[in-house]
């Protein structure tokens, strides 16, 4: 393993186990951030357009033939 990759790793791990300094208000509000980016990603998902697309590209591959 490289040294550039080592370092990439350990620097990942820190990041990842590390949660010095964090405190319930920034825990909430991270919480609070991802359920709304949720409700806007369900929103424009289940929108009339998006459904009809998805629709038709999953009617289109199982009618394909190869």
């Amino acid at each position: 393993m490289s040294a550039s990759l080592r370092r990439f790793h350990l620097r990942l791990r820190r990041f990842l186990t590390d949660d010095a300094g964090m405190s319930t208000v920034e825990y909430a509000i991270g919480t609070l951030a991802a359920a709304a980016f949720a409700a806007v990603l369900y929103s424009v998902v289940s929108g009339d357009n998006i459904v009809t697309a998805l629709t038709g590209l999953v009617e289109r591959a199982l009618s394909s033939t190869v």
